[in-house]
């Protein structure tokens, strides 16, 4: 009984059997093994990648796939333009256990088919390159057409707003990417509400103590209570101005009319 036991210890336990690669319309398929495996052909191992055949792991050379190279997944273009170079490729997956499937890693691809398709794809980032070039250029343009509108709305509703300032709230409210109000679909259409928006918010940062009130540690709703009437002074101010000036220039046609007479 004691032998039988020692006998029993003394087994080697037997490695599990590899799950079943799935079938796959891509062509060949090798595995990742998660597991120390030899080849049943030549007893190399452990190996890092093995073609299961007739349920059992074969090395990459048993099988004829020794001179590919592995490409890891992650570029799109270059994994299918290596594949179309190649007369000979083969798709890489490993045993995902937590979801119960193989997951592609890779593929495997001749060398010399792997170099030309990286110079195809350098070829297409040299086009792209150019391509991002005039588009960022027709955005500029875009960009500096669309604050010069944005500066002569703001002149329009404030005419007391020095020039100089209107065009440097709209760069500031309208820069691309800042997700500021001149970005949005109402300051893109250069809607009021989104125009005053913007002015309000320069006067409030530049000719307000506001700025120092948020620094001091006083909360921001209680600043802007605070620095309201000062922002409606200046608002008030570039309305009047224009109001003004087109007093003026009445005064002016009339006493044209009168001299005339």
């Amino acid at each position: 009984m004691a032998g039988t036991a020692r006998r029993a210890r003394s087994t080697p336990l037997a490695t599990p059997p590899l799950p079943p690669p799935p079938p796959t319309p891509l062509g060949l398929l090798v595995v990742q093994p998660l597991r120390k495996r030899h080849c049943a052909g030549c007893r190399r191992g452990p190996l890092p990648l093995l073609v299961v055949e007739g349920g059992v792991p074969r090395c990459l050379d048993c099988v004829d796939l020794g001179h590919l190279v592995f490409l890891p997944r992650g570029d799109t273009a270059l994994t299918r333009r290596a594949r179309e170079e190649s007369a000979l490729s083969a798709v890489v997956v490993r045993f995902d256990r937590r979801r119960g499937r193989y997951e592609r890693q890779g593929v495997l691809v001749e060398e010399s088919g792997l170099a030309r398709a990286e110079q195809r794809c350098l070829a297409d980032a040299e086009a792209r390159r150019r391509r991002r070039v005039r588009d960022a250029g027709r955005r500029a343009a875009e960009d500096v057409r669309f604050a010069e509108a944005f500066a002569a709305r703001i002149r329009h509703l404030f005419p007391g707003c020095p020039e100089d300032r209107a065009r440097a709230i709209a760069a500031h409210a309208s820069a691309r990417g800042s997700g500021r109000v001149g970005r949005s679909a109402a300051g893109r259409a250069l809607s009021e509400g989104a125009v005053v928006s913007a002015v309000v918010a320069s006067v409030r940062h530049v000719d307000t103590p506001y700025d120092q009130l948020l620094m001091s540690g006083v909360p921001r709703h209680e600043a802007r209570r605070r620095i309201a009437v000062g922002v409606e002074a200046v608002l008030r101010e570039w309305r009047a101005d224009g109001v003004r000036a087109d007093q003026a220039a009445g005064r002016e046609v009339d006493a044209g009319r009168e001299g005339d007479r």
